[in-house]
């Protein structure tokens, strides 16, 4: 009988992320980032719940492809005509890398329609972006308000139920 990965104590999620991650990044390099990083923010809302640690590689490999690479504007979500004075802010500065998305997913499920808030970070949160693209198409906003070299603002929000982007 042959002996296999599993046999040999080979983690075999972690394994398949590290191919991927891989093959992300050469897909980014041969001119396709955009594609890469879709791609990755599927692959980190399919890792989240079932295995933080896999999900925080392909978050990884976002931050990597986008630090450079991406080009999709980001702009893409519909401002949806709500008063950004009343809009809050959202600092994560300070917090742990590991738990800036879960606090940003956590605030943005309590918006309401309508609602956004100003999220304050210390790099581009392109990423992010790419995440919330997946998990919620067309049901957010997203508008740059400064972008680097030192802080990051952008407003994300929930659409009015009349505003919301075709």
């Amino acid at each position: 009988m042959t002996e296999t990965a599993v046999d040999r104590g080979v983690d075999s999620v972690a394994a398949i992320g590290r191919v991927l991650a891989k093959a992300l990044r050469k897909l980014g390099d041969a001119g396709q980032a955009e594609d890469a990083c879709e791609l990755a923010a599927e692959a980190w809302s399919l890792l989240r719940d079932a295995n933080p640690k896999e999900a925080e590689r392909m978050n990884g490999v976002l931050h990597q492809l986008t630090a450079t690479k991406c080009q999709k504007g980001a702009d893409d979500g519909a401002d949806d005509g709500a008063s950004k004075s009343a809009d809050f802010d959202l600092e994560v500065r300070h917090l742990a890398p590991a738990k800036r998305h879960e606090l940003i997913f956590e605030t943005y499920h309590k918006l309401v329609a309508g609602q956004g808030f100003i999220l304050i970070n210390d790099h581009d949160p392109k990423p992010l972006y790419y995440q919330f693209s997946y998990e919620y198409p067309n049901l957010f906003t997203w508008d740059e308000i400064e972008m680097g070299p030192e802080v990051w603002r952008v407003r994300i929000g929930k659409p009015g139920e009349q505003h919301r982007p075709a």
